[in-house]
């Protein structure tokens, strides 16, 4: 009887983590940057590369499988990120850029 119960509180718990994957996001202003210099390119790579730290998260040191979600949401944001990154620089466009991880 106890298993029993026991496998059934565990199904329940489990329930949540088969929801759809919350979705973060953060905003990248670039109104502040001159985009048409080189400097201002750098600034806004920077800035792209801490938002995306910041929507993939991070995981422990001991959880390889999460090092490796976290790595791979992150290559996968930039590459996403990538094309926009250079439109903007080609308009050199002052609006803010979204960011988001799943």
């Amino acid at each position: 009887m106890t298993k029993i119960f026991l496998a059934t509180l565990l199904a329940f718990t489990a329930a949540p983590a088969l929801a759809e994957p919350v979705l973060a996001t953060s905003t990248v202003q670039t109104a502040d940057l001159d985009l048409s210099s080189a400097k201002g390119q750098r600034a806004l790579d920077l800035r792209l590369t801490q938002a995306v730290k910041e929507v993939c998260g991070a995981a422990s040191d001991v959880d390889i499988a999460g090092k490796n979600d976290v790595r791979r949401c992150r290559v996968e944001t930039l590459a996403r990120l990538s094309s926009e990154r250079d439109q903007r620089i080609a308009r050199a466009s002052g609006e803010p850029i979204e960011v988001a991880a799943r």
